[in-house]
């Protein structure tokens, strides 16, 4: 068990979200960062999927009610547990009645906890996910509140610590943060009306630097920067789309559509970023720049099983490490 001592209202429980259930009204959910997720569950012996904290509001406390291992993901950001200081992406042993400190990001936006077992709380529509948008699964539909407890699934007592810790380096994934000041460049695929955006509009579209806004959230990102024009109007019914699709309202100003996108929306679409860019927008805040970048399907396809290479390994990795301890 956990007790939440200090949290914002939109940290909540994750895993990697549900699917199946588009047709049904029933977005995916899910960490917004996932291979954070799956990184941090795959250093403490979970299955990849399990659930765990998203936290995207800061200072984050927690107090341990037994003992356990967990991993810190995500976002660069300082955490203590007392006067010892926990490293990102590491296995690190926590004690009954310990406290867990999160402070501000240096870098990134949203940090992720994973617990050895995973977060127990019931599966609904095959997913511990909570959607804040529908109210609906992780921890009573909600978000986290002061005084919170939260069970975790019992593990084997031999497994509880790790003498010699462990952990990954995700560079070779997500690549060395050397500055907040350089837009973060996202992959995209045109998408079905792409074509009938302008020219200066496409032009524009991957030329200019576009600011995260305000009005960001899980459910999507509105950008601001030039104006996206089509080439003539366009009266669409609403139809499917997913996290990751780039949606053009008629203000001209993009919205990126993310982890508790709405299921369908009949604005036109101008492009995809790629799924494995998808945790780079995850870890930008507000006031982030953006710059787009055509890509193909093969590209793609082989980033994306790039990632999954490397979760392979590192599951094999951590197996072994184990297996010495």
């Amino acid at each position: 068990m956990i007790e939440i001592l200090s949290t914002g209202a939109v940290n909540s429980v994750q895993d990697l979200g549900r699917t199946g259930y588009l047709d049904a009204g029933a977005g995916r959910s899910g960490a917004m960062d996932t291979p954070a997720l799956e990184i941090a569950n795959l250093l403490v012996g979970n299955d990849r999927d399990a659930a765990g904290i998203e936290i995207a509001l800061f200072p984050f406390r927690l107090r341990f009610e037994r003992d356990t291992i967990f991993a810190l993901a995500g976002a660069d950001c300082p955490a203590r547990i007392g006067d010892r200081e926990v490293p990102g992406w590491w296995v690190t042993n926590a004690t009954a009645g310990e406290v867990l400190t999160l402070g501000l990001p240096r870098f990134g936006a949203r940090a992720i906890l994973a617990f050895q077992g995973g977060i127990d709380v019931p599966r609904v529509l095959g997913s511990r996910s909570t959607d804040l948008k529908s109210a609906f699964g992780g921890l009573e539909g909600r978000g986290f509140q002061r005084g919170d407890r939260l069970p975790l699934i019992e593990v084997p007592r031999r497994q509880l610590r790790i003498e010699a810790g462990f952990g990954a380096d995700p560079s070779q994934l997500r690549g060395v943060v050397t500055s907040k000041d350089e837009p973060i460049v996202l992959r995209v695929l045109p998408s079905a009306e792409h074509d009938v955006f302008t020219a200066a509009a496409i032009s524009c579209f991957f030329d200019a630097d576009w600011s995260i806004t305000n009005d960001a959230n899980r459910m999507g990102y509105r950008l601001s920067g030039p104006d996206l024009q089509l080439t003539r109007k366009l009266e669409l019914f609403s139809h499917g789309i997913m996290p990751g699709t780039v949606q053009v309202p008629p203000n001209g100003q993009p919205i990126i559509q993310l982890a508790e996108a709405n299921t369908c929306g009949g604005y036109p679409k101008i492009a995809n970023v790629i799924e494995a860019d998808l945790w780079k927008l995850a870890q930008a805040p507000v006031g982030a720049r953006l710059r787009f970048e055509m890509t193909d399907r093969d590209t793609a396809v082989a980033a994306l099983a790039k990632e999954r290479a490397f979760m392979t390994d590192l599951a094999a990795a951590a197996s072994l490490m184990r297996g010495w301890m």
